[in-house]
């Protein structure tokens, strides 16, 4: 799915008067998780320390080891004295013996242990210095501009620092992970150790509890950074992100957050323009095949992200190849459906093939061209 619209362009006049008189976080932002569009956003490109929301670039690192199979969740590593002293918050991991992977990135999630997230690093790069090298390496390709991590934890460091924007960036990649939430939704569990002790943990995100529909999020919190939320939402199908950076106090984040929610949820809404779960009723023509035509399908669903009050008419093209020659396969794509707002091209998605067409049989063909003849 391709978005075409800039970040800044879509801003809601209306929120940035109601939010901007009182917010009290140096910056923040709020935007749609499907389209990407800023609903309001406060100094969102100012650059600030943002504290352990640094492990939101460490946990979405985790997610792509296990996706690229350089670890599995069942894994089970072993952790270094280093990570197991790393100090501030923690769930108190024993130097040289052995955890699952799964029970880790628990404890990063959910409680934003420093010694797990090193104990990670240290196990997908080889050290946390070469695994901060792939978080800045990460950072680039995302396009997160204003964002320098100088360790996975986010403890005071020099030169460490990121904006409301790029953190919202690196979440919604991170929310792309499914097995995220089976953690991010976790409000109060245990770490078992080898030596049959156990951590009590506590979600640091009390959203998860107090906010309906709010199902992930990561916290921070440093002298420095002071405090800061980043969580998502979702109702009625619709996913907000929202970020805040260094709020006065606890309360005002979780306050903050959840008020920029409450006005996205009740103002706007994403609405089904193109539905993927139904073939188009207009066919493609064949060439050569068993079949004149093909049926095609949309590739994913196309959502028009926009106010509830509003009542704007897109208009939707379907364009396909130059000429479609049997055989084509289930899945093969044939095409493109465009989708015009006011003349300006927003979204463009792949029209793939619904059914296989195999190529027209010689016996088939004798009996059209004998049947031609007979015309």
């Amino acid at each position: 799915l391709l978005f075409t619209v800039k970040h800044k362009v879509f801003a809601d006049e209306v929120a940035s008067t109601i939010f901007a008189n009182g917010i009290k976080s140096k910056s923040a932002i709020l935007l749609d998780e499907k389209s990407n569009k800023v609903i309001f956003s406060h100094n969102e490109n100012e650059k600030n320390p943002i504290a352990s929301m640094c492990k939101i670039m460490t946990i979405l690192l985790c997610f792509e080891s296990i996706d690229n199979g350089l670890i599995n969740e069942n894994d089970s590593i072993l952790v270094s004295e280093n990570a197991s002293k790393m100090g501030g918050s923690q769930v108190f991991l024993e130097g040289n013996a052995n955890y699952p992977v799964s029970t880790l990135l628990k404890s990063i999630v959910v409680a934003s242990a420093n010694d797990a997230c090193v104990a990670m690093a240290e196990q997908i790069s080889g050290s946390e210095e070469e695994f901060v090298n792939k978080m800045n390496a990460k950072a680039k390709e995302l396009g997160m501009n204003n964002t320098v991590f100088t360790n996975c934890t986010g403890l005071p460091k020099a030169g460490q620092y990121s904006t409301a924007f790029d953190v919202s960036i690196m979440f919604r990649e991170l929310l792309k992970h499914k097995n995220y939430y089976k953690y991010s939704n976790v409000w109060m569990d245990k770490v078992i150790h080898p030596e049959g002790r156990f951590t009590e943990i506590s979600n640091t995100n009390k959203l998860i509890r107090f906010y309906d529909g709010c199902d992930s999020g990561k916290t921070g919190y440093t002298a420095e950074a002071g405090h800061c939320l980043c969580a998502s939402a979702m109702k009625n199908g619709m996913r907000l992100i929202s970020v805040v950076i260094s709020s006065p106090d606890s309360k005002t984040r979780f306050k903050e957050v959840s008020t920029m929610f409450n006005y996205g949820f009740n103002n706007y809404v994403n609405k089904l323009i193109v539905d993927n779960s139904i073939p188009l009723s207009k066919t493609l023509s064949v060439n050569k095949g068993e079949k004149d035509s093909v049926e095609v399908i949309p590739e994913k669903p196309i959502y028009s992200f926009s106010k509830k009050t509003d009542k704007t008419a897109y208009e939707i093209v379907v364009t396909e190849k130059e000429k479609i020659i049997a055989p084509i396969i289930k899945g093969e794509i044939l095409g493109e459906i465009l989708v015009y707002e006011k003349g300006s091209l927003i979204y463009k998605v792949n029209l793939l093939a619904n059914e296989d067409v195999e190529v027209k049989s010689y016996t088939k063909s004798l009996t059209e061209v004998i049947d031609n003849w007979a015309i």
